[in-house]
């Protein structure tokens, strides 16, 4: 099997819209860029119909009043060439004072805690703005002294669950709808060696008992939806830790989220668009 690679030029205001209706046309992976996303497609999904697919999305957002202003062009991908082909866009990422994103073809990075990182066919490969701080608060909240038990909801390739794991928490669990994430998790979870950490298929309600530290990197429709799931199982004194949002959207999350008692503590905004939360209970 081989992959369409199709690189999108689109405003940063029309990029979520645009990832949504991509990832419901059988989408396997995304690359976010400075000037738009890389999309990658099965070879069997086969061009005519891929390139319908985008001129019909340029049309609904036309439609929806979104920019629609977008352009395209498309690569196609041997399979043989798939890993050359991530391993030139995948490089390492330093975030704070001493962690490191590598993919597994790189050499760990002296006196720094490395997260290794296989980019595979799944959302977060820490070059997101909202996967770096989330990172960030990560690193922050378990140098306070929180580290036992840590949900990733959305966990993507297990990003957040193994810079949980790698900064002291006793135990992980990961939960996400999307087979292709599921497997990319659990394949990321082995590259690091690591032990005590649980990754299933399914919402919020895949995860069982209490957790000291939730962290959400979705969509804010959705971290409304999960509220209620979120506080229920969010420890007393527990952290959670909320992304995805769109700046001008948190008000709406956080309304949702001191309905089910939880109590706003601080936000953090990630470049000029997307906003980070942090919550109590």
């Amino acid at each position: 099997m081989g992959y369409y690679e199709f690189n999108v030029e689109l405003a940063v205001e029309a990029r979520d819209a645009l990832l949504g209706l991509a990832t419901g046309s059988g989408c396997l992976g995304v690359i976010e860029k400075e000037k738009g996303l890389i999309f990658y497609y099965p070879d069997r999904a086969g061009i005519d119909k891929l390139t319908s697919d985008f001129v019909v999305f340029k049309n609904i957002l036309k439609d929806s009043g979104l920019p629609c202003d977008m352009v395209f062009s498309y690569e196609y991908i041997a399979e043989r060439d798939w890993n050359e082909s991530w391993k030139k866009k995948f490089q390492p990422i330093d975030i704070g004072e001493n962690i490191s994103i590598i993919p597994p073809w790189e050499l760990s990075r002296e006196k720094r805690i490395n997260l290794i990182i296989d980019p595979g066919m799944a959302f977060g490969t820490g070059h997101h703005d909202t996967t770096k701080t989330c990172i960030e608060l990560i690193a922050k909240i378990s140098s306070q002294g929180t580290k036992d038990r840590f949900l990733d909801v959305g966990t993507g390739t297990g990003i957040l669950t193994i810079c949980a794991m790698k900064l002291g928490f006793r135990e992980a669990v990961g939960v996400d709808i999307d087979p292709l994430a599921i497997d990319a998790a659990m394949r990321n979870i082995a590259l690091n060696g690591l032990k005590n950490v649980t990754i299933k298929e399914g919402t919020i309600l895949a995860a069982a008992g209490a957790f000291d530290v939730i962290a959400a990197n979705l969509m804010s429709e959705i971290l409304i939806a999960i509220a209620p799931e979120i506080a229920t199982r969010l420890k007393k004194d527990g952290i959670v830790i909320l992304s995805g949002m769109i700046i001008g959207q948190e008000e709406e999350v956080i309304a949702a989220m001191e309905k089910e008692g939880l109590h706003f503590r601080d936000k953090f905004y990630d470049g000029i668009r997307w906003v980070t939360m942090v919550l109590t209970r």
